[in-house]
């Protein structure tokens, strides 16, 4: 059934979101280096959402990977909009239930701000071409290791892009936070930055030779 489908978005966006959420709370409260358990947290949040709901949806979880996939003609118009809507919706209860475990200053703690509007933007966009990419190339030509290549490149953005813009890469996953926290002074940057990201992502595949489907 298509509603399955936006479900499964649903459900592995707020897999995604609530892991990696609680995990910038966990690594606050124990002291534990953010650098480690951020990235590990969003990577295997990832993971653990695409082997639980993937095989429905195609497991997007994320706004610019699903307009990237409509543009490369894998994802109907419909799905889209349909997608789109299960994502941010999963990112907000997920928020939600971060506000109903801790309090507003822990959601407000999972918030992306970054350390300057150009900054952020210019990192927004560049990790989340590299992300997307990723996911157009491994889904097309290495299948069988998608899934765990997919949470890795996630994991390594983290790590590039935390102390910069918080390494969202993923509009919805910083609309939940921010408006959950009432938040979205710099919420903009997280809605443009990714999708245009997600859409040059689209251009560099096609450019790489992406209308040509080998899967392995």
């Amino acid at each position: 059934m298509t509603i399955n489908k936006y479900l499964a978005e649903l459900v592995g966006t707020f897999i995604l979101v609530f892991v990696g959420s609680m995990s910038v709370l966990a690594a606050n409260a124990t002291g534990s280096p953010v650098m480690v358990a951020v990235p590990l947290g969003f990577g295997l949040g990832l993971l653990a959402a695409i082997y639980a709901v993937g095989h429905v949806s195609g497991g997007h979880f994320n706004p610019a990977v699903t307009l990237a996939m409509w543009l490369d003609k894998r994802t109907t118009s419909t799905d889209l909009i349909g997608y789109w809507i299960g994502q941010f919706v999963g990112a907000i209860v997920a928020s939600a239930v971060v506000l109903a475990a801790t309090d507003t200053d822990g959601v407000a703690a999972t918030v992306t701000n970054p350390v300057g509007t150009g900054v952020g933007l210019m990192m927004e966009f560049v990790l989340t071409l590299i992300f997307v990419l990723v996911i157009l190339a491994s889904t097309r030509t290495a299948l069988s290791a998608a899934g765990f290549v997919i949470p890795l490149a996630l994991a390594a953005i983290h790590l590039a892009g935390i102390p910069f813009s918080g390494a969202s890469v993923n509009p919805a996953r910083s609309f939940g936070p921010a408006l959950i926290a009432a938040d979205l002074g710099n919420i903009w940057i997280y809605l443009v930055a990714p999708l245009a990201g997600g859409a040059i992502a689209w251009v560099f595949w096609r450019m790489f030779g992406g209308d040509e489907e080998v899967v392995a």
